[in-house]
């Protein structure tokens, strides 16, 4: 005879706890959090209007019926959108992550924690336009830092130690839970109700990594961020109206989170929540490629300019040796046919292959109308990678978290090119000097490629200036980028 289940209620598990009185009462005072911050909000938007020149990704966006206008709704920036939060959620989120060009964490679980602005400022938009109409302060961009910092934190802290990909989950479930907490937050919820806020986001159903890996590699990678914070900000309303939550989600014999979809295990933990996430994210500033490959596109446009200097061509290479990381190898190491942009950014042979060619790797590089020049494939079948143990350690560092890949390249005639060895990309913390003006300059490019010269030059100037940017309310930032 089995055993009486308890129906007694318990207490809420404590992965909810602390994310909520995280929410609710962490003091965000990281003077190198809030610069960040700043940069990183440039970045995402300009991501997003980089993505609008693909029709892959705008044929996704705009109201669900359409010609449908929200009064005092949330717009989409670079669009004409102006739609319920949930929706702008989606359509912002989308955009951010269409091209793999937005920040990445690397940890036990990577992730893109800036997917989590789709939720964080369709939000703040709506609430700001409301706030207005009835005679109100608005939400000011300091209040979308604070809530990009903390939702970069929830995500980045469960994946340093919890890897979902190993069981079959994409890491969008982590998205959904961060953009849940702190959307809960700015919609003023009690410590309670974002508590049962949370519960909803683990307790809902969550994506499978299938559109990550062959055979069926797919552009839902590109928008399932976006249904993600949407998602989020759809469960957080649905806490706000006071609807129930469920305190072991996690922990619950046979049915909770961790039985069903964790093997039994309960999640591992290697910091509090602080700022150290925003402070050490990585920015994707050179190349939009799957960042365990982002070294080592880095080592073959060195090599492109080595060939060059020895007089060779791609043609005589025998063989390419990349020695790296486990994680590179588990994701972007691919043989065979690629179908489609999505399975092209991520596979390492020809993230490689592209740039020893022609000297770039662009968005554009992924699209069919490059991909079919046989030489990317005839190249990519002479690229082997190998891991190196001291590589996968230094990658789970937490003080080095390095993304190393070195390249060797081996001539038909038996001789090589020096071995070419990147540890850090440009958008690592530790090349910050480095790569924040470059950063810069790629977001000055991404606004060329939707407004006029006027435009562009007052949202940079406000981007660039960190105490007006603070000040400024959100639904005057978002005006600004109106299309």
């Amino acid at each position: 005879m089995s055993a009486h289940i308890s129906n007694v209620r318990p207490k809420p598990d404590k992965v909810l706890v602390d994310i909520a009185d995280y929410v609710l009462e962490y003091k965000v005072s990281s003077k190198e959090a809030y610069e960040t911050a700043r940069y990183c909000l440039m970045d995402t938007l300009g991501c997003g209007f980089e993505a609008l020149e693909y029709p892959a990704c705008t044929k996704m966006l705009g109201p669900i019926v359409p010609g449908t206008v929200v009064p005092n709704g949330a717009k989409v920036p670079g669009t004409p959108y102006q739609m319920d939060p949930v929706k702008a959620a989606f359509d912002i989120g989308a955009m951010i992550r269409w091209l793999d060009f937005n920040d990445t964490w690397l940890a036990a679980e990577w992730g893109h924690p800036s997917d989590n602005l789709g939720g964080i400022l369709a939000t703040a938009d709506w609430l700001s336009r409301n706030a207005v109409a009835a005679g109100k302060k608005p939400l000011t961009v300091k209040d979308v830092l604070v809530a990009m910092i903390k939702a970069h934190e929830i995500q980045g802290c469960i994946a340093l130690e919890n890897s979902f990909n190993k069981v079959g989950l994409d890491h969008v479930v982590l998205v959904k839970v961060a953009s849940t907490a702190v959307v809960a937050g700015m919609l003023g919820l009690t410590r309670d109700e974002i508590i049962n806020a949370v519960s909803l986001a683990w307790v809902d159903g969550q994506s499978l990594r299938t559109y990550r890996h062959s055979p069926n590699t797919g552009s839902r990678k590109s928008w399932a961020a976006g249904d993600a914070t949407s998602r989020a900000v759809r469960l957080a309303l649905i806490a706000k109206s006071g609807e129930m939550g469920y305190p072991s989600v996690l922990t619950a014999k046979t049915w909770g989170f961790y039985d069903v979809l964790f093997k039994g295990n309960a999640f591992r933990f290697q910091r509090p929540y602080g700022s150290y996430v925003m402070e050490n994210v990585l920015f994707k500033i050179a190349f939009p490629a799957e960042f365990h490959s982002q070294t080592a596109v880095e080592a073959a446009m060195t090599i492109h300019k080595e060939l060059a200097k020895a007089g060779r061509m791609p043609g005589d290479i025998k063989r390419i040796t990349i020695r790296t990381h486990e994680a590179c190898i588990r994701i972007i190491d691919k043989k065979g046919p690629l179908d489609n942009p999505a399975d092209r950014d991520h596979c390492i042979q020809y993230m490689v292959a592209v740039p020893i060619l022609f000297g770039r790797l662009t968005a554009g590089d992924y699209e069919d109308e490059v991909a079919k020049d046989p030489r990317i494939d005839a190249l990519r079948d002479r690229i082997v990678c190998v891991e190196d143990a001291k590589f996968t350690k230094d990658y789970h560092d937490p003080d080095k978290r390095s993304i190393a890949n070195a390249l060797t390249v081996e001539f038909a005639d038996g001789r090589k090119l020096k071995e070419i060895v990147v540890e850090y990309p440009i958008g690592h913390k530790r090349r910050r000097k480095e790569g924040m003006p470059v950063l810069v300059e790629k977001f000055r490019t991404n606004l060329a490629r939707r407004f006029p010269e006027k435009q562009r030059k007052a949202i940079l100037e406000l981007c660039l200036d960190a105490k007006r940017l603070d000040a400024t309310p959100v639904n005057e930032f978002v005006d600004l980028m109106s299309s």
